[in-house]
């Protein structure tokens, strides 16, 4: 297992199969979206070290990774760094509650705290789908409340997966145009940096 994922402890074997070849090894996958946001510390860092993390979780295979895109902090205490933002497409078998789990102990890995809602972070990982399921329990809306409102997540969905669509809401593309486009609400595509899709 990489020792790049800072949640999982070194094992002593080996894991060349990968058994987070989930088109081919596991059944039933399903496609999720995942949007990852910092303010605080290396953001670039930051992002690439969350897509890493998750890419080594058994289970799960990352197919697109978006631009980043720069985004100001919307609510929350004043004068807060600008955000990088940037979304993950997935294929997992892990269930819905598994994958919220993952995403919060990869947050937690890189020190993020909660005492301030919207306030800065360093990093943030949101379940925005998964397989088009409509929840309401409040540990895991689905799709996410707020997404069909949001440039900084319509924007890098929109450059991951063209055809992504939000549930109850349409096409990403439709959605992203209705609101201005990708540089609307104060974001910005940062054409000098971008994540790597791990291998």
């Amino acid at each position: 297992m990489s020792t790049s994922d800072p949640t999982a402890s070194p094992t002593t074997f080996n894991l060349e199969y990968r058994v987070d070849s989930v088109d081919t090894t596991l059944q039933n996958p399903r496609t999720a979206v995942l949007a990852l946001g910092s303010n605080l510390g290396n953001r670039l860092e930051t992002l690439q070290g969350a897509v890493d993390a998750l890419a080594d979780t058994p289970g799960l295979r990352i197919t697109a990774v978006s631009a980043v895109f720069e985004t100001a902090a919307l609510g929350g205490p004043g004068e807060q760094p600008n955000y990088y933002n940037a979304v993950v497409v997935l294929r997992t078998t892990l269930p819905p509650y598994s994958l919220l789990e993952r995403a919060n102990a990869i947050e937690d890995a890189f020190g993020r705290e909660r005492a301030v809602r919207w306030g800065a972070r360093t990093l943030d990982v949101d379940i925005i789908t998964y397989e088009g399921m409509l929840s309401s329990d409040p540990v895991l809306l689905l799709p996410h409340p707020r997404a069909h409102e949001r440039v900084f997540v319509l924007a890098p969905w929109s450059d991951a997966d063209p055809d992504g669509e939000l549930p109850d809401h349409g096409k990403v593309t439709d959605l992203l145009g209705r609101l201005g486009g990708e540089g609307a609400q104060g974001v910005r595509r940062r054409t000098d940096i971008q994540l790597r899709l791990p291998e």
